[in-house]
């Protein structure tokens, strides 16, 4: 590839830019921090405050940028700075956007000196037999889908039961909710099993939201005038239409059926899918969305299959972003840190958004130099260009924050005689 400086002046305009939008009508300090930490983030690809410091090429010593990072996050993130981030966000989507509601975990085993470090189960040890539980955070994220087909957040916190005044996970789930249901219109809600709760129906049916949620074995459902267990009704049924679907690297025909019924949190007419031939049992997703025809299941069951990609958003923010490796102690800084990383993944997505033929985003990718000519999920590609085409960079981007100082007349002696 060539042309690195101009490659590199373009993306760094590009960065500053996202980020003049989302620190707008802030004071020029947050604006500059704003900047930074995008910057720093996307460049080092690390959310160490020593690696963002190393990539900025400040004159200033290290301990020094270092100190600053960390006092600002000290003082949060503003409404201003998510509101601004939103309304950006609100451009990029669908008119009939999806949104994935999942909760991840932030694992801190050696951790001491961390604010509410409370216990979390681990789950990348953890299986379908054994739970794994260490020192960690809870994070909850709402993320919806873009026209380009990927995964950005609009809700994210990270926290933890330890906290003083900590309610429940379900008030920090109902107002990742909320916030989606502020944001848009005809927003669909995907959800797994773990928000099968009557309490989540209740909250989505106040909202008057459309949902897709995943029933675990345990739900029973009211069906001709009668309760029976909704893995009674697998039993009893048989996919007749056929979905070919890619499912956890292999492909397979899934068959489908529905059926209308009800469910104890209320007395709505709803429609239970159900999904044969993926898992060893059938998967039984339930949704408030009118099935008229085949094309409506098999739109239901994309809309949960879909959820992949919140599943790769969670595993790019750890491995490329190190996520999972911050050094700050404070929740507050915590979730400041999250937010710019969040805020760094939302350029990625602005960058999947470009022309395939953008001349930015064709130099990005060969600077990624990846193997698979076409995948579906671009994140880690644009991460590892990004960080690639900045590492050419003999400067940071302290020269674009000129202070401007008022001009003052020349002085001028005047003999008198």
């Amino acid at each position: 590839m060539t042309y690195f400086t101009s490659n590199t002046y373009q993306l760094k305009r590009e960065i500053l830019t996202f980020s003049d939008k989302i620190s707008n009508s802030l004071s020029k300090p947050q604006k500059k921090f704003s900047a930074d930490m995008t910057y720093g983030i996307l460049a080092s690809e690390s959310c160490l405050l020593t690696d963002i410091a190393d990539s900025l090429l400040e004159p200033s010593q290290k301990i020094n940028v270092v100190d600053r990072l960390s006092s600002h996050l000290e003082q949060g993130v503003s409404d201003v700075s998510w509101n601004n981030y939103r309304n950006l966000i609100k451009r990029w989507v669908p008119s009939e956007p999806v949104i994935h509601i999942d909760d991840s975990d932030v694992v801190k085993p050696d951790g001491f000196k961390f604010e509410a470090l409370g216990t979390v189960r681990d789950g990348s040890e953890s299986t379908s037999v054994k739970n794994i539980y260490k020192k960690g955070y809870h994070v909850t994220e709402a993320c919806v889908m873009t026209d380009s087909g990927h995964p950005v957040s609009i809700f994210s916190r990270v926290h933890s039961s330890s906290e003083k005044g900590y309610k429940s996970t379900n008030s920090i789930t109902f107002s990742a909710i909320e916030t989606g249901a502020g944001l848009f219109e005809n927003a669909t809600f995907v959800m797994d099993r773990g928000y099968d709760d009557n309490k989540m129906f209740l909250k989505l049916d106040e909202l008057e939201q459309k949902y897709v949620i995943r029933l675990t074995s345990k739900r029973k459902l009211f069906f001709r005038n009668k309760w029976v267990p909704a893995t009674e009704l697998c039993s009893r049924r048989k996919g007749k239409v056929k979905l070919p679907l890619f499912y956890h690297g292999r492909n397979h025909d899934a068959y489908l059926s529905h059926v209308k019924v009800q469910i104890t949190a209320s007395k709505k007419d709803i429609y239970l899918v159900l999904v044969y031939g993926i898992t060893e049992h059938p998967m039984m997703l339930v949704t408030n969305q009118n099935i008229s025809s085949k094309e409506d299941v098999i739109k239901v069951a994309k809309l949960y299959f879909s959820r992949w990609r919140i599943e790769e958003y969670f595993r790019c923010k750890k491995q490329k972003f190190q996520f999972e490796n911050f050094r700050v102690r404070k929740l507050a800084s915590i979730n400041a840190l999250n937010f710019y990383i969040t805020a760094a993944m939302a350029f990625l997505a602005q960058i999947s958004m470009k022309s395939e033929t953008n001349k930015l985003k064709v130099a990005i990718l060969e600077k990624a130099a990846p193997i698979r000519k076409k995948v579906y999920f671009n994140y880690y590609r644009f991460s590892s260009g990004i960080s690639g085409i900045l590492a050419y960079a003999k400067e940071g981007i302290r020269g674009w924050f000129k202070t401007k100082r008022p001009r003052y007349r020349q002085l001028r002696f005047v003999f008198l005689e």
